[in-house]
């Protein structure tokens, strides 16, 4: 009976300790485990976080440049069609070219296909000397509001007696102007501006 008192303590030694691993052990290692995971997650949170940071600080450093390409292409693409200061803009580069004869039609916006904007198609006539019709062109590509020329076509002017009258050519345009107001045109709110120009 004595020779057995050894190995049944170790019986119960044994069981004591592998309780003491499933009771206390294992739970303090999922513990820990647990803890590891929340770590690498509050770590990649971290690099995540750091990141937006550095995009908002970068978009911040941008913001006054970003600012001045809105405020540009707003210019070239204003949120209204505002037809009199287009007039005022190409009665300028009318005068500033030196042409003798200049009127400008526009025609009715129209929303685009996709909603995005509306498009202001438009007749432009011009007359006057080579140089002055070649001037006008550059200036009307260098305008401050965007546009497309879509049909060109040049003329001699009405004849004449005169040497300069028989050099004059006309120039007949379609051009086609842009806005962001999709409710630009008839009917809409605070209505259509119809802006019909003819100048010598």
């Amino acid at each position: 009976m004595n020779r057995r008192a050894p190995i049944i303590a170790g019986v119960i030694a044994a069981l004591v300790a592998l309780l003491a691993v499933f009771l206390l052990v294992l739970p303090k290692m999922g513990e820990v485990s647990t803890a590891q995971d929340e770590l690498q997650t509050a770590e990649d949170q971290e690099v995540t976080l750091a990141a937006q940071l550095n995009a908002l600080q970068d978009a911040q450093a941008a913001a006054p440049e970003t600012e001045q390409e809105i405020a540009a292409i707003d210019a070239e693409i204003p949120p209204t069609a505002d037809l009199p200061s287009l007039f005022r803009l190409l009665q300028g580069a009318a005068d500033r070219s030196a042409v003798d004869f200049f009127s400008f039609t526009p025609g009715t916006p129209v929303p685009n296909a996709a909603g995005s904007f509306s498009t202001i198609a438009s007749q432009v006539t011009v007359s006057g000397g080579y140089f002055a019709i070649d001037e006008f062109l550059f200036l009307l590509e260098t305008l401050p509001r965007a546009a497309k020329v879509t049909t060109l076509a040049v003329t001699p002017a009405a004849a004449s007696t005169t040497t300069t009258s028989i050099s004059t050519r006309q120039l007949q345009i379609t051009v086609e102007f842009y806005t962001t107001d999709l409710s630009a045109g008839p009917g809409s709110v605070p209505g259509p501006s119809d802006v019909t120009g003819t100048g010598a």
